[in-house]
């Protein structure tokens, strides 16, 4: 009598689609770089940008993040907000130079006005304080006023003992409170803002600039026409 035996039965062993990795497995790393990819274009894209004039950007520098980037941060066309905010207790914050006289975008009418978002301690910061010091000297007799806004420093005399050891001449602000830092959303240091002999925001950069782009942007924008305010 034969005794009933289970038959055999030869199943092949299942492999990863790559090593012991399943097709799942590589398909969640793969979106797992994807997002981190994307992170890193979003913090180091400028916020927007300006096609009257070329990528001002420099290559081989970085921002140092400072915080959580805007949902939406200022865009090219849009006004360049007062150096000044009212407060929560009703007052007006007003951003002062070191000597504490007031900023203000609407004595500046008419010129090219260049913000720079800046630190003494940011490294990308330090690594442009020479470029900014020489468009300076080239282009403030032919219209361009440019404003250094100095953020996350202890006091003002630090600031100028920066300014000194450099011997920077252009206006610098000092933004102790964050308030204007605020204003702008600015979340990188340095950030540069363009803005046009009309008051408007032509260009919006987070992150050094390459003095040779810097140069070209600010002879297109003081070649433009001032906008006719018509009769006041």
């Amino acid at each position: 009598m034969t005794e009933d035996r289970p038959g055999f039965t030869h199943r092949r062993e299942r492999h990863g689609l790559i090593g012991p990795f399943s097709g799942r497995q590589l398909l969640l790393a793969a979106a797992a770089i994807a997002v981190v990819a994307i992170v890193i274009v979003a913090i180091t894209t400028p916020l927007g940008n300006t096609s009257i004039g070329p990528n001002i950007a420099n290559p081989r520098a970085t921002p140092f993040i400072i915080g959580e980037a805007p949902a939406e941060g200022l865009r090219p066309g849009s006004t360049a907000p007062d150096l000044a905010t009212t407060l929560d207790d009703g007052t007006t914050y007003q951003l002062t130079d070191l000597d504490d006289r007031p900023i203000r975008l609407a004595d500046l009418r008419g010129k090219v006005v260049w913000l720079n978002f800046w630190a003494s301690w940011c490294p990308p910061c330090q690594q442009e304080t020479p470029i900014l010091r020489e468009l300076d000297a080239k282009y403030r007799d032919r219209g361009l006023a440019i404003i250094g806004i100095s953020v996350q420093e202890t006091t003002p005399a630090d600031v100028e003992a920066y300014a000194q050891r450099y011997q920077l001449g252009y206006t610098i602000g000092f933004d102790g409170s964050g308030h204007i830092l605020r204003t702008y959303r600015v979340f990188a240091l340095p950030t540069q803002f363009f803005i046009d002999v009309n008051g408007m925001v032509q260009l919006v950069l987070n992150g050094p600039v390459d003095e040779a782009g810097a140069s070209a942007l600010i002879e297109s924008m003081l070649g433009a026409v001032p906008s006719d305010p018509g009769p006041s």
